[in-house]
């Protein structure tokens, strides 16, 4: 059973770093069967890891589960960095601002320390353990249940925290924004950052161009909830006029 789990997840590994890899590829690089790479497949699969079709794994997320955060720290990078750069524009020293635990909102971590004193409220655990080092920063972490996919903490307990809080601003991202509306492919991860759209007085979303134009399976909100939507400067002229149109202010990150 651990050899088997060993496997799985070398698998995902290298899935993870190629964006794609076939079940032969695969069963001739760790000297298996394809049958023995199907059922590894087939658990990654249902553990939400990657997407099995014609015997090729993917890495990339559908409209029913989203991609392992070890993908999404890989992609978009510097569409990611303009997008928090422009987002620190809108924080001020003294404000209480709570993250998500998006890779987006991540990048801008590093730029707080400019606006210290902060306090920082957040579930996601690469952020926590960036934010424990800057100075003049109180860090609040948001607890709940891990979940090593996301690494961070989601759950009821998790949502009570939430609403025990409230902070100036919430910066948060989402998988997907099409029809003036937001959408994430898991149930439980649209009901946590409900509860994080509902304490907070400020709210900024923050996508970079690929997920515009996207749905996913659940709807999270109506963009009008969100102050302003910054995105990247690869936006299309439509995806931008979409989202004016249902009455976004949006913001594109140079």
């Amino acid at each position: 059973m651990r050899k088997n789990k060993a496997r799985q997840n070398q698998i995902a590994d290298l899935i993870l770093g190629e964006g794609s890899m076939t079940a032969q590829d695969l069963a001739e690089m760790f000297g298996v069967s394809v049958m023995t790479i199907h059922r590894d497949l087939d658990e990654l699969e249902r553990q939400g890891v990657l997407r099995k079709a014609r015997g090729v794994a993917t890495a990339l997320p559908s409209g029913v589960f989203e991609a392992r955060v070890a993908f999404r720290h890989a992609t978009a990078i510097e569409h990611k960095r303009r997008i928090a750069q422009a987002a620190l524009r809108h924080v001020e020293p003294g404000m209480s601002l709570m993250l998500d635990d998006s890779t987006t909102v991540l990048h801008m971590v590093p730029g707080l320390a400019e606006f210290a004193p902060l306090h920082v409220a957040t579930n996601f655990m690469a952020a926590l353990r960036d934010l424990t080092a800057l100075p003049d920063i109180r860090v609040i972490g948001i607890g709940g249940d891990y979940d090593p996919l996301h690494d961070s903490f989601q759950g009821m307990h998790a949502i009570e925290v939430i609403k025990a809080i409230h902070a100036d601003v919430l910066f948060m991202s989402t998988s997907a924004v099409a029809a003036g509306h937001a959408y994430h492919q898991e149930e439980r991860i649209v009901a946590f950052k409900r509860a994080m759209i509902g304490s907070a007085s400020a709210r900024y979303l923050l996508v970079d161009s690929s997920k515009l134009d996207k749905t996913a399976l659940h709807g999270l909100a109506p963009l009008s909830v969100f102050d302003r939507v910054i995105t990247d400067s690869e936006a299309s002229p439509q995806a931008l006029d979409a989202l004016e149109a249902a009455g976004a202010t949006v913001e594109v990150a140079s």
